[in-house]
């Protein structure tokens, strides 16, 4: 069923600097023009099956990376029925009733999504997906110690219904033009489930063995082949290795990548790692190194004729042809570079590398939706999922911008407004660019948080933005500038909490820490902050071998972390021994330690033999400047912390906000 080749697709022309990228080859039924494809990543961006205007906002963004070169879009979500009894109301991330190949729309929009992908040079494909434990399972074995809601065992027939389910939905993606299928047999699918030892403790025929165990999938495959015949390609995404205890190990999942292509129905393989919870999550943050299991993927690639896609934390052009210079891979998956810059391809191709807008791995693009239920936002790249409205236009009558503060807020407007042909002007207290997060960046895994900010400064100077460095504006000086628009973004300052002692010498805040402030080996660190500022505070300490505590006031720690991050950072602490205490506020800071309270019950308890303690406790908005100058200026504006602090990807939209209110 499986052919390869490197001259059955015309050559992606031009990016000599990365010959394998740029590469055709043949998989199956589809000729691709490079090595490049985007697996799924769009669902909150928007909802082919919702209203008009989500479809179009769909399109527009896969659209835009089809015309960039990408080719191969693995981009329609494929959720197939999850069938229930009546009135059971299934719960969580993945929990589907109809799913998308039951939709009324499904075909004529998957049509719409293909025409446009296709006139873009794409191919694409959809998954076969369903989500494990919501509520059906193999056996009562969860996949997840986080969760406990106890599942519905499958029986034969089911497993039948479920085999027809797939087979349906395989002539709804044949009829919608698909050019392949991709089978989820992975992230806590239903389908892995069965598959995983750990998951799977059934006696008949679909337990024990790998034989039983593939069998579930073995009939899907069978019944998806049957139906799209040889003129479709058919693939399965694939974990290397599970990592809950009890799962298959890396060895395992050589054997079974070997099972799965002795059936002889699959085009290729889709190899991954990481669980949709753990260290590492399916999604890996920036605490990983690029690529990192790549080298897991050539063992499997070495043992297998069939073509192989390796997708994980591939966040450049440069990574993707070491992966498949080293032979790693075939084709790399890359969804979250590609969301930070639409133009990769091009500008890489050009040898525009130094303009390749960096992705920062900090996973807001996910956890915004899912955790925060917030709109779809990527840090560093406001215009993401904003396709639909078209380029970045010149705004029709340009004006002078005065924006006073060069931190991401400011540095991101300066630039947004400078591309639609106004006259910026920046100035910056400090003696460099990037405010607060130029100090955060020195935290380990915020690399690419300083390769962003150099990034934004490369920008500004090809725009020609004035910036001027060292100046701490008051409000005359800002009046006399004469600007027609005037932007403040002043930043926060250090939080002090209520708390007694906080202000005297034994505490120091979580910022001169980072700049390299001395603090003792055993450190208590007092947090509140929702999200990444303690426990990375408490990761640049213990990697030095400081003794950590760290006291959240919440249940959990850093609550505002979705589950494709926490798991990464968590994991790293607990490997050097820092220590939680949650659900306990610090009421006060003495010589030693710290009082603290159960936020609950209210008893008091006091933490002794501490040397330091440190204050991760968020910032406060310094908007003093914005504040003299509303009655002295017409047209004045406040953002990022200087509104009310917040995070990058906060900054950022704030500052398209603001850039669009200018063009208009």
């Amino acid at each position: 069923m499986t052919t390869t080749s490197n001259t059955s697709a015309p050559a992606d022309r031009g990016g000599a600097a990365f010959p394998h990228v740029f590469s055709p080859i043949r998989i199956g039924t589809m000729r691709l023009r490079n090595r490049i494809m985007m697996p799924p990543h769009g669902s909150a961006i928007g909802d082919l099956w919702g209203a008009e205007d989500d479809a179009a906002r769909a399109i527009a963004y896969w659209e835009s990376r089809a015309r960039d070169g990408a080719s191969w879009i693995d981009g329609v979500r494929g959720r197939i029925r999850n069938p229930l009894i009546p009135g059971f109301e299934p719960h969580g991330y993945g929990a589907e009733t109809e799913g998308n190949y039951r939709s009324p729309l499904f075909v004529e929009r998957v049509r719409r999504f293909v025409s446009a992908m296709h006139a873009a040079g794409a191919t694409v494909t959809s998954q076969l997906t369903v989500i494990g434990g919501v509520p059906h399972a193999p056996s009562q074995r969860l996949g997840s110690p986080l969760y406990n809601f106890r599942p519905h065992v499958l029986s034969r027939r089911d497993i039948a219904d479920y085999v027809e389910e797939y087979r349906f939905s395989a002539r709804r993606a044949r009829l919608a033009g698909l050019d392949g299928i991709e089978l989820h047999l992975n992230h806590d699918d239903l389908l892995e489930w069965f598959l995983s030892p750990h998951t799977n403790h059934r006696a008949d025929e679909y337990g024990g063995s790998l034989g039983n165990r593939a069998r579930f999938a073995l009939e899907v495959l069978e019944a998806v082949r049957g139906e799209i015949g040889a003129g479709m390609t058919l693939g399965v995404r694939f974990t290397m290795r599970e990592e809950a205890p009890g799962g298959y190990d890396a060895a395992d999942g050589v054997v079974i990548a070997r099972y799965l292509e002795s059936t002889g129905l699959i085009d290729f393989l889709h190899l991954v790692i990481g669980s949709s919870w753990g260290d590492p999550s399916y999604i890996q943050p920036q605490f990983y190194e690029p690529a990192q299991w790549s080298d897991m993927a050539a063992e499997v690639r070495r043992a297998l004729t069939l073509p192989i896609v390796y997708t994980g934390r591939v966040n450049s052009v440069q990574v993707a042809e070491d992966v498949l210079a080293a032979g790693h891979a075939d084709v790399v998956g890359m969804a979250r570079a590609y969301i930070a810059e639409q133009n990769l391809l091009t500008k890489a191709r050009e040898g525009r590398l130094d303009e390749i807008r960096p992705c920062v791995g900090g996973n807001d693009c996910i956890s915004r939706a899912y955790v925060e239920r917030l709109p779809f936002g990527c840090a560093v790249n406001p215009h993401a999922a904003k396709e639909v409205e078209g380029p970045w236009g010149r705004a029709a009558e340009p004006g002078r911008l005065l924006v006073v503060g060069g931190g991401p807020a400011g540095m991101e407007l300066a630039a947004l407004a400078a591309e639609g042909g106004h006259s910026v002007r920046l100035w910056e207290a400090g003696d460099g660019l990037g405010g607060q997060l130029r100090i955060a960046a020195k935290a380990p895994g915020y690399d690419q948080y300083a390769r962003y900010l150099d990034w934004q400064v490369r920008r500004l100077e090809r725009l020609g933005v004035e910036t001027r460095l060292g100046f701490r504006a008051d409000a005359d000086a800002v009046v006399a500038d004469g600007a027609d628009v005037v932007a403040v973004a002043t930043g926060a300052t250090p939080h002090l909490p209520p708390i007694e002692g906080a202000d005297g010498d034994g505490a120091v805040e979580i910022r001169d820490v980072l700049r390299g402030a001395a603090v003792g080996h055993r450190v208590v660190v007092v947090a509140q902050d929702d999200h990444l500022p303690p426990l990375s505070v408490a990761d640049l300490l213990s990697e030095r071998g400081h003794d950590v505590t760290v006291v959240y006031a919440t249940a959990q720690p850093a609550e505002l972390l979705g589950r494709y991050i926490l798991g990464g950072i968590l994991a790293r602490l607990h490997r050097r021994g820092v220590a939680f205490r949650l659900m306990e506020e610090v009421t006060a800071v003495r010589d030693g330690g710290v009082e603290v309270r159960n936020v609950y019950s209210g008893r008091t308890e006091e933490l002794t033999g501490f040397d330091s303690v440190v204050l991760a406790c968020g910032g406060d908005s310094d908007a003093a400047l914005y504040e003299r100058l509303r009655d002295r200026i017409a047209r004045v504006h406040v953002l990022g912390d200087a509104f009310a602090p917040r995070r990058l990807v906060f900054a950022t939209r704030q500052a398209h906000a603001l850039a669009r209110t200018l063009q208009e």
